[in-house]
């Protein structure tokens, strides 16, 4: 199967039914995206699919091909980190660091979407993921901030 993830062309000899996120972790060495539930249910795997937020978990990696992939490995440039990670940094947004891959990507996937959105907005696009630390209003603030940051 050829794919693109992060921006590179990559090659895999898998099933086509196997999870994208199987693929990722296992295949690609990409460990960023987590396990959570297994059933699309808790955001911990969620990467994008041509800008759309899909959970990887229960994504067969066929429905990739010929999209552009992108984990929260590939949401910086040019060795810098992406406008919603520094600010989940600078929020101290993250407990335990199990869930904000997928929070990050969907964060990033809404600021592509609307540059700045407000608190309502980012409430619901971030509505899939589930944060079992309780820090979900140091997530929301980091987001808000992160589009505040932006030009």
């Amino acid at each position: 199967m050829s794919l693109t993830v992060n921006g590179t062309a990559v090659e895999v000899e898998v099933d086509p039914d196997t999870p994208l996120l199987t693929v990722l972790r296992n295949d690609l060495g990409l460990l960023g995206s987590r396990f959570g539930c297994g059933m699309a249910l808790c955001g911990a795997c969620f990467v994008t699919m041509d800008g759309a937020v899909v959970p990887s978990c229960d994504t067969p990696v066929w429905s990739a091909e010929g999209t552009d992939v992108v984990t929260v490995e590939g949401l910086g440039a040019d060795g810098r980190l992406h406008p919603v990670q520094q600010a989940l940094l600078d929020e101290q947004a993250a407990q335990c660091g199990f869930c904000i891959s997928g929070i990050a990507v969907a964060a990033a996937a809404l600021l592509a979407r609307d540059p700045h959105p407000d608190e309502p907005a980012v409430v619901e696009a971030l509505d899939r993921n589930l944060c079992r630390c309780g820090a979900h209003g140091r997530i929301v603030r980091a987001v808000v901030r992160a589009g505040e940051a932006r030009p």
